[in-house]
């Protein structure tokens, strides 16, 4: 039996296809992700330039290894876009890793031995936290994709109304 369409009608005469209007938006959605994909692969590219310049120069190692630090997070943020592009929904164990490593950086550039005891207790906490998250996240790899409900979670994903895919 056909469904009545609720979407078709919604101030008088005017007419108004929903469903139209959400693919349109997912669409300009993907279209801005792209956008920030290719601009992050450009800022990593310029990036590791300036890493590559950094190291023919009398080296700072804390310069240089905050730097590669800093291309990790970009490469795990780009790893996350295009999760988000494939399965539109975010990843959440690929974000906690992102956090783990932005906190590590910074507590490379900044040097343990500069923080005071009370901010190294918070950093120890937040990464305690963000680890045990992470550890979640591996044990129940269904819990991102279970979200989404799309055809790349094989568990949750329904064609038609009858059965499930295994």
């Amino acid at each position: 039996m056909k469904k009545h369409a609720k979407s078709r009608f919604l101030f008088g005469d005017r007419w108004l296809d929903r469903h139209a209007i959400v693919s349109n938006m997912e669409a300009f959605q993907d279209l801005l992700v792209i956008v920030l994909c290719f601009a992050l692969f450009t800022f990593m590219v310029i990036e590791l330039w300036g890493i590559f310049i950094a190291i023919t120069q009398p080296l700072s190692y804390k310069q240089v290894t905050a730097k590669i630090l800093f291309v990790l997070i970009l490469v795990e943020l780009f790893r996350l876009l295009i999760v988000y592009l494939k399965e539109h929904s975010i990843a959440v164990g690929v974000a906690v890793e992102v956090a783990i490593v932005s906190v590590l950086r910074e507590v490379v550039v900044h040097g343990i031995l500069e923080l005071s005891w009370i901010q190294t207790a918070a950093i120890c906490g937040l990464l305690l936290i963000l680890g045990t998250l992470l550890i979640v996240c591996a044990k129940t790899p269904h819990m991102d994709c279970m979200s989404a409900n799309t055809k790349f979670c094989p568990m949750t994903y329904q064609k038609g109304d009858t059965h499930k895919t295994k």
